[in-house]
């Protein structure tokens, strides 16, 4: 039971671990800390918090958890002014997209008090942003990776396990530089894609054409487009060496692309594609196989 959960961000990702918390029975009170008072109060008035704090030290003392779910340039002045008020015997983590710059970011701000952070992200989410956007049931059956630190207990490090379990997360466990790597690929180049073409297309003259006989491969393609900029663009630099790589790699593939459509080269570009289909539906099946064991029972 953590009697005291304190969410710094009572947005979506900390909105839904919230409710998370109290549908599962094992939060006892949540506190909530935000930048502005309109958004904690629809959080109180939507029941996932049960105090909007005016003090960060009335949000930290006591608390047996305390989750930063801010955009991750935040991280530092949040842990900052977490810090003089961190008792022994709580324990603070995150939800940040990146997790080098989080634990740089942590290790200025915490100082000896180092090892009461235990880094974290969840891989879910929506396009929504906000307490509205919040739902109890986002992180059934998916990952969650913890990053842990030389100085974490294991005791500090099953908390915050067992916090997100509670959600319905699978946990995960990631190296910081290998955490970013990964998602540098599969989560934050997708992102940088996805605004880029809906920019590119909103600003050509003939947008609102375009825009009307776009239909469901553009919206898949592009779903993500709607999430909050703030947050990626925080993501996007604070990880931008990683995604740089990235990003590198993909416009080498596009021009071996461009250089088959140019040669009218069918069978060349049919290749791609087969290689690209058969590597998505392995990774669907994968994906589906995992969630019918979660529902089933097992590892």
């Amino acid at each position: 039971m953590l009697k005291k959960v304190t969410i710094f961000g009572v947005g979506l990702i900390g909105g839904s671990f919230a409710l998370a918390l109290k549908r599962a029975g094992v939060a006892g009170q949540v506190f909530g800390v935000g930048r502005s008072a309109a958004p904690l109060a629809r959080a109180k008035e939507l029941g996932i918090i049960d105090v909007a704090c005016t003090s960060i030290e009335e949000a930290v003392v006591g608390a047996d958890l305390i989750l930063v779910a801010a955009p991750v340039a935040q991280t530092e002045s949040i842990l900052a002014l977490i810090e003089p008020h961190l008792r022994p015997g709580s324990v603070v983590t995150d939800a940040g997209s990146t997790k080098t710059d989080v634990v740089e970011a942590a290790r200025k701000a915490l100082g000896g008090k180092i090892a009461q952070f235990i880094p974290g992200h969840p891989i879910a989410g929506r396009e929504q942003n906000g307490p509205d956007a919040a739902i109890a049931d986002l992180y059934i059956g998916k990952k969650t990776v913890i990053t842990p630190l030389p100085e974490n207990t294991e005791s500090d490090i099953a908390r915050v396990a067992e916090a997100w379990q509670k959600c319905g997360a699978i946990i995960h466990m990631l190296a910081p530089q290998e955490h970013d790597r990964v998602f540098a690929a599969v989560s934050h180049l997708p992102h940088l894609l996805a605004y880029a073409l809906v920019d590119d297309i909103a600003k050509k003259p003939h947008a609102d054409l375009l825009f009307q006989y776009a239909a469901s491969g553009f919206r898949d393609f592009t779903r993500i487009a709607g999430s909050s900029p703030e947050m990626w663009r925080d993501i996007s630099l604070a990880n931008h060496a990683a995604l740089l790589s990235e990003l590198d790699a993909y416009m080498a593939q596009l021009a071996v692309l461009r250089g088959m459509l140019a040669e009218c080269n069918g069978g060349a570009i049919e290749a791609v594609y087969t290689n690209a289909q058969r590597a998505r539906q392995n990774w669907i099946r994968t994906i589906e196989s995992a969630e019918l064991q979660n529902k089933q029972g097992g590892d």
